[in-house]
């Protein structure tokens, strides 16, 4: 409404304009034919008197020309065209150059207008007095500043001497450091521009001083904020991670671009108000950013050759190869910034901001996460960043990230001249999708944090439950459903932000989400029927875990299935055989499961000896052997109950068998049981007590053999021939 009422108010300006000149184009003609005695009254006259004022009749054309913008404007988005754009925007661009050429001539002769200006406002006081009143409040923000610094030198001295081996203490001392950097500028700004604006100033001379004050504040908060993050002279509070070398460069040459963008930005402003037209300021400011082109020119090709890993950044010796990758990053970058300058010489600022979001967000997204992970890397580890992400490393990351994309949506926002106003008020497809996008892009940043955030959850959780421990504790039992239930919550709960973020995402977009769910729900139904087998596998691995029938890392065993449980799906479960095979079983398929890793298991042996043998001290023998096993360090923590002999088991037909048993914690007693067989047998051996084992006896008299023998030779004789 506000935007309509001022386009109204516009175009009625224009029509009056129009009625006033066509009223003074036939003015001097009706004067003429009218009669002297029927003149106009003394009002009328100072009304044609104020519209013969130049600057009435500026005021004038200028409301006409808004109102017919203010017409066009109604009728572009029905009538504009791609072609017909860039053809403006060319034209426009034309304009612009041509402006400046005009302007180059007569350059010199506005600046010696700029000066007169500036010598008439200042003739009582002169420009060395301006001059002067600047170092003098300059001169206050400094001592107000050294007070501060005396103030808190204390602290300062307790914060250096931090310890830094924990997470906690590094947060504790970049927040120490940044409360003393923001209370610094705090007091210079106050000894500087508060000191100034506390007394009464020509318009002139204080916008001159005010302007150069705050330009050398800003200076000073880029110092401050590059001693903060580089920290040139204290390596170890440095929070991005670099060599001192290239701390020192960056430090100086970010603080000298922040001091030529302020100074020429505030003089060119300065020169605005002092008279000289806008291509002079342009070609100025031109020249100007000229000189800050040089200034990242020189930073990309004299950079440091830094390669830093983690925390511990060093300086590598570049080969040929890495020197000419180098030199083609160097040409890549250096094209990048005078092309920068090229669409902001020319006024393509719409292109020119796309240019520089395009290459900055990217980077400070980098620098960000590399200053976190060294930060927040683990403790008493300088060498590598957390494998796992802590809480507020992610709130520390994607929060700076999610701000960065923000500020870098408002600063196209207001270099594309779009009018938030107009997008929320308008109800047009354009303005409806571009609402939409934008509303959709804030849903999945802030799924986005919200994933990240439960996932590092339950990713310290994982971290955490994998600690080695004595599995058959309470908090080894714990652990171990927490590996097998953890990893399904955040598969679960990743599925789930993602439907609603994609749904929330359409819905703002303005597709209707109901339809969808309904349809969605139809779908699932006949799904439902079509993967019964599915569903089945899905709902029977709910109740196996409900159940808490097995766990990571137990031995299993389903029918013909037995292995080590590795790993879960919604569906099946892996299996590692002891021989290497892996099976993948759905839970549809297990039926019964035996969990044979679970609390305990007792083993049992049974042995034959000969019936010769002495019962009673094979009794004692074992008994011994399951002593000194108990007191083996390598399997004294896996036995539960030592082995025993529990008695006669049955009479053989060659030996009588004898039964033994002993407790131990699962998948131990593989091990044990060998030793104790071999205890066993040496021990049997040196006490003269037999094992049993069947043989083979042929038994017969010497008078039977012999006669079979001549029996046998007989037969062999060859009969008498006849």
């Amino acid at each position: 409404m506000p935007d309509i009422n001022a386009a109204v108010l516009s175009v009625v300006r224009a029509t009056f304009a129009l009625i006033v000149v066509a009223v003074l184009s036939t003015a001097p003609a009706r004067a003429q034919s009218q009669d002297p005695a029927r003149s106009l009254s003394p009002e009328v006259h100072e009304f044609i008197k104020l519209l013969d004022d130049p600057s009435v009749r500026a005021w004038i054309k200028q409301n006409a020309a808004a109102a017919s913008s203010v017409s066009a404007a109604g009728e572009a988005p029905a009538l504009a065209s791609p072609s017909r754009y860039f053809a403006d925007r060319l034209t426009a661009v034309r304009q612009h150059l041509a402006d400046l050429a005009a302007s180059i001539p007569t350059l010199s002769t506005q600046m010696r207008g700029v000066g007169a200006n500036l010598g008439l406002e200042f003739q009582e006081q002169g420009i060395i007095h301006v001059l002067l009143l600047i170092i003098l409040f300059f001169g206050l923000g400094c001592v107000l500043e050294w007070l501060f610094r005396r103030l808190v030198s204390g602290f300062a001295r307790w914060a250096i001497g931090m310890n830094l081996d924990t997470v906690g203490q590094r947060l504790r001392a970049v927040g120490v450091r940044l409360g003393v950097g923001i209370g610094m500028i705090a007091a210079f700004a106050l000894g500087s521009v508060g000191a100034f604006l506390a007394n009464d100033w020509p318009p002139l001379l204080r916008e001159i001083v005010l302007g150069y004050l705050l330009a050398i504040v800003v200076l000073r908060t880029a110092l401050v904020v590059g001693r903060f993050v580089l920290a040139p002279r204290e390596e170890r509070f440095r929070v991005l991670p670099m060599t001192t070398e290239a701390a020192r460069f960056w430090y100086w040459r970010l603080g000298g671009a922040v001091g030529w963008f302020t100074f020429g930005w505030v003089s060119v402003g300065l020169l605005n108000t002092l008279g000289l037209s806008v291509p002079g300021r342009q070609l100025i400011a031109y020249a100007l950013g000229l000189g800050l082109l040089l200034i990242g020119l020189e930073a990309v090709w004299r950079r440091p050759a830094t390669w830093a890993t983690g925390s511990e950044p060093s300086i590598v010796p570049e080969d040929g190869s890495r020197q000419t990758i180098r030199r083609a990053i160097n040409s890549l970058v250096s094209g990048y910034f005078v092309l920068l300058w090229l669409l902001w010489t020319i006024g393509i600022m719409p292109a020119f901001w796309l240019a520089v979001i395009a290459l900055a967000l990217p980077a400070m997204m980098r620098l960000t996460k590399r200053a976190a992970d060294h930060i927040l890397r683990p403790a008493y580890n300088d060498k590598a960043p957390a494998e796992v992400p802590s809480v507020a490393a992610v709130l520390l990351e994607r929060g700076l990230r999610v701000m960065l994309i923000i500020g870098a949506a408002l600063v196209l926002i207001h270099a594309w001249q779009i009018d938030l106003g107009a997008l929320t008020g308008s109800d047009t497809v354009v303005t409806r999708l571009v609402r939409g996008a934008v509303n959709a892009l804030l849903i999945l940043l802030v799924a986005d944090v919200a994933w990240r955030l439960l996932r590092a959850l339950i990713d310290r959780r994982i971290a955490a439950a994998q600690i080695p421990g004595r599995p058959d504790t309470e908090e080894g039992r714990r652990r171990s459903r927490m590996l097998t239930l953890l990893p399904i919550l955040r598969n679960f709960l990743l599925a789930m932000l993602l439907v609603m973020a994609i749904l929330m995402a359409l819905s703002a977009l303005g597709v209707q989400i109901g339809p969808l769910i309904a349809g969605a729900g139809v779908i699932g139904v006949a799904a439902g029927f079509g993967a019964q087998t599915l569903v089945k596998d899905i709902i029977s691995g709910v109740f196996y875990l409900l159940d808490d029938a097995f766990r990571i890392g137990e031995y299993i065993q389903s029918g013909s299935y037995k292995g080590t449980v590795e790993s879960f799906s919604l569906r099946s479960v892996k299996l590692r055989h002891h021989r290497g095979p892996l099976y993948t079983v759905p839970f549809g398929q297990l039926g019964a499961v035996e969990n044979m890793s679970r609390d305990w298991v007792i083993d049992k042996m049974m042995v034959g000896i000969t019936y010769d043998s002495d019962l009673d001290k094979a009794k004692k023998i074992i008994k011994q052997i399951g002593k000194e096993l108990a007191a083996d360090p390598d399997f004294a923590p896996h036995i539960i109950e030592p082995l025993k002999m529990q008695g006669v088991e049955q009479f053989g037909d060659y030996a009588i068998q004898i039964r033994m048993k002993m407790m131990t914690k699962p998948n131990e007693q593989f091990v044990i049981r060998r030793k104790a067989l071999a205890l066993i047998k040496r021990n049997f051996d040196a006490n003269g007590i037999k094992f049993a084992f069947p043989t083979v006896q042929v038994a017969g008299g010497n008078a039977d053999a012999g006669a079979a023998a001549q029996q046998g030779i007989a037969m062999a004789k060859p009969a008498p021939v006849n």
